[in-house]
């Protein structure tokens, strides 16, 4: 219990438990059994829930949402004012506050993810064996999910919503700095299920901000399915080594931006302006920006009096810091590697796209990575040759986003390479079984 995730909440602690009074371990281990139990039952009638019922429902909390803008935004602020009076940095509480804008694109992803097709009974790869039987695949939900996050209330309707899209039931386990605005949120998802008859237990939000509360959760494998943490990677790291269920990871999103030679400088700056500053406190943010050699006497004065003029500290490689001048601080080892979360870059001339790719892999979190080419065959070849989860050529790294990349909303961006890669959708959050049709074969 000593990693930096445990000693995080213990020093924060705002927001205790259930009726906002402390419990005990074992009435917390009795709580948590109570939830999984409910939505391993719940699992199975949304599982066998027609789509038109579980796209109702899903509408439904968008409308809800909308109607209780008043209550969730003042739920909000009382998050919020705590947040700053225990010291959260800019980057969380930027990540935790909800104004009526972001409430909008709530609601706007709740109703994107409703009009996705249904992904349940799809059938993939149907093909005939030589002895006649008829075998493919089918989809099916995975059970019961459980998410376990930090900071970002959206992540409370966007799990409802996939969750409930792909025949799913979901736990979720927020972060105390978002607890009050999580059971608003939970509660509008909760109101529209009992609208389209469907049964509460299918979105639980957990009521205790105990970290005891995390424990008995992973140690439930019975009922739950999947785990898959959203925050900082103390949290992931904590939930990984905790877990009895299979867990997803989404590490550090370190992601870079490559300049190459033959760049277009102004559509290179506009790109790395948009991936750094537009919200430098998010995942796919640009942590590095790499420049070619060939480019980089024109672009680097230019990009550095760019960006620090926007308020970004870049930290840069000697040729960087001779190019940039004394707006530019000289980088350490680690700087190339670190998920700043904050206005901050490092930057580096290299005299390769292949020197390129090597530091990537070197240093990268198998993210996002972009490259800003006008040569076709370095951007094949950037595509082919960079293992991240999502590559972008001539587009910000800012797109590595489920909503933008077409998948309503997302679950998490997950960094490793089973069972999904990259942004996970509706999709992402099901499995397959084997369907076989025969007309009395029998094996011989």
């Amino acid at each position: 219990m000593t990693s930096s995730f445990c000693r995080h909440h213990r020093i924060r602690g705002f927001g205790l438990s259930v009726g906002e009074q402390a419990l005990t371990g074992s009435e917390i281990e009795q709580e948590i059994t109570r939830l999984a139990e409910g939505a391993r039952v719940a699992s199975r009638v949304v599982a066998k829930a027609p789509a038109r019922v579980r796209e109702q429902a899903i509408r439904g909390a968008a409308a809800r949402v909308l109607a209780s803008a008043s209550a969730i935004l003042d739920a909000n602020r009382r998050d919020v004012e705590a947040a700053r009076a225990h010291g959260l940095s800019p980057a969380m509480i930027d990540r935790l506050v909800l104004d009526e804008k972001r409430l909008r694109g709530l609601a706007g992803a709740l109703e994107e993810v409703a009009g996705l097709p249904d992904p349940i009974g799809e059938i993939e790869e149907m093909r005939r064996r030589p002895n006649g039987l008829l075998v493919g695949k089918m989809r099916i939900p995975l059970g019961v999910i459980a998410i376990v996050y930090e900071s970002r209330p959206n992540v409370t309707t966007d799990a409802f919503a996939l969750c409930l899209r792909s025949g799913n039931a979901a736990i979720l386990r927020g972060g105390s700095e978002a607890i009050h605005t999580n059971r608003a949120l939970g509660e509008a998802a909760c109101g529209a299920l009992d609208d389209a008859g469907l049964p509460r237990a299918a979105c639980q939000v957990v009521p205790m901000t105990d970290r005891e509360a995390i424990l008995a959760l992973l140690r439930r494998e019975e009922e739950i399915d999947l785990v898959i943490p959203r925050g900082g990677e103390g949290l992931i790291r904590f939930v990984s080594e905790h877990s009895r269920i299979p867990v997803i990871k989404h590490y550090k999103g370190v992601c870079h931006v490559f300049v190459d030679a033959s760049a277009d400088i102004d559509m290179a700056i506009d790109i790395c302006d948009n991936a750094k500053v537009s919200r430098p406190g998010v995942c796919n943010a640009c942590e590095t920006i790499l420049v070619h050699e060939g480019i980089a006497r024109e672009f680097i004065p230019r990009v550095v009096a760019h960006l620090t003029a926007k308020g970004v500290e870049i930290r840069g490689d000697e040729a960087t810091c001779a190019l940039g001048g004394a707006r530019v601080v000289p980088a350490t080892p680690l700087d190339f590697g670190t998920e700043f979360l904050d206005l901050k870059v490092a930057m580096r001339v290299v005299p390769s796209l292949t020197v390129a790719m090597r530091h990537i892999e070197e240093h990268g979190s198998q993210h996002t990575e972009a490259i800003v080419t006008r040569d076709y065959g370095a951007a094949q070849r950037f595509l082919d040759e960079v293992g991240s989860s999502t590559v972008l050529v001539n587009a910000s790294t800012r797109f590595a986003d489920g909503g933008e990349l077409g998948l309503g909303a997302e679950i998490g961006i997950s960094t490793s390479k089973i069972h999904a890669f990259g942004p996970m959708g509706a999709k992402e959050l099901t499995t397959t079984k084997f369907v076989v049709h025969g007309d009395g074969q029998v094996r011989k």
